[in-house]
């Protein structure tokens, strides 16, 4: 065998390998960030930044912890527009990113690479067909955009601005629910589901939801969710989940049925913790 079918048959080996070994290798890597703790300095910056997670129970602040473990040691963050990028801040960003998946098992945004932080709103050129073939461009300024799911955009001064107030405004959580309706196959208000009567039950619910939402705003009527959730079935989706997580106990009493799909979405009851 010559010098040139050897190392083929070397290569193939190192591939075959890899293919075999690097899943297991991954988990093995993801199991230890998730199971080491947070320093106590991390944990008060949170408790600061992040009510929601002062508020849970000691067992999913746990869970939340070993989540941030590893998002923060598989994504990339990157400062846009001369900002640094600091580790409080890479912190508050995972853990707001972490509530939408700490009910769920061993989900951690793993199509996620990295995520692009400006310090304040950035400007995004778009343009779009009407149904006439006629383009249209605009210019818009935007606090977040979820591009796909390899890419995540962030305005800093919105994520400090206006997280925890009565608007129920929660711009990571607002993109990273835009991230798992991209899971479900498309930006339509619908993440990815299982049983057909689940599906079923979601497209109901939302439904009759959007159509009141859209039939209040229409009237000029003051609303729990923001107005702007009524531009289409996916930003109605992201503001309602933001509700979900900033203002849970209103969301349940106001909307219930919105609420128990969302319960049983991202399997968690935050309501029950603001008690």
């Amino acid at each position: 065998m010559n010098a040139v079918l050897v190392g083929v048959f070397l290569v193939a080996a190192v591939v075959i390998a890899w293919i075999v070994a690097g899943p297991a290798l991954a988990a093995r890597r993801r199991a230890r960030h998730r199971a080491a703790p947070l320093g106590e300095a991390d944990r008060m910056y949170l408790r600061r930044r992040v009510p929601l997670y002062a508020a849970m129970p000691a067992e999913l602040q746990r869970r939340l912890e070993g989540l941030v473990n590893v998002f923060l040691a598989e994504k990339e963050f990157v400062g846009c527009r001369g900002l640094t990028v600091t580790r409080p801040m890479q912190l508050s960003i995972a853990a707001q990113a972490c509530l939408l998946v700490l009910g769920r098992d061993e989900h951690v945004y793993d199509s996620l690479r990295s995520l692009l932080v400006y310090p304040s709103q950035f400007l995004v050129r778009e343009a779009w067909h009407d149904e006439d073939g006629i383009v249209t461009e605009e210019e818009r300024f935007l606090s977040g955009q979820a591009w796909d799911v390899s890419r995540i955009v962030l305005s800093w001064e919105d994520i400090t601005g206006r997280s925890g107030g009565d608007e129920a405004y929660n711009v990571v959580i607002h993109e990273f629910a835009h991230y798992l309706d991209h899971e479900g196959g498309g930006m339509d208000g619908t993440p990815a589901l299982g049983r057909r009567d689940e599906r079923a039950r979601w497209a109901a619910v939302f439904q009759a939801e959007f159509d009141a939402l859209r039939d209040a705003v229409d009237r000029d009527e003051e609303t729990l969710l923001d107005p702007y959730a009524a531009e289409d079935e996916a930003e109605f989706f992201a503001v309602a989940s933001e509700a979900f997580f900033e203002a849970p106990v209103r969301l349940r009493e106001r909307h219930p049925a919105l609420y128990g799909q969302l319960q049983g979405y991202y399997r968690l009851d935050p309501a029950a913790w603001a008690g």
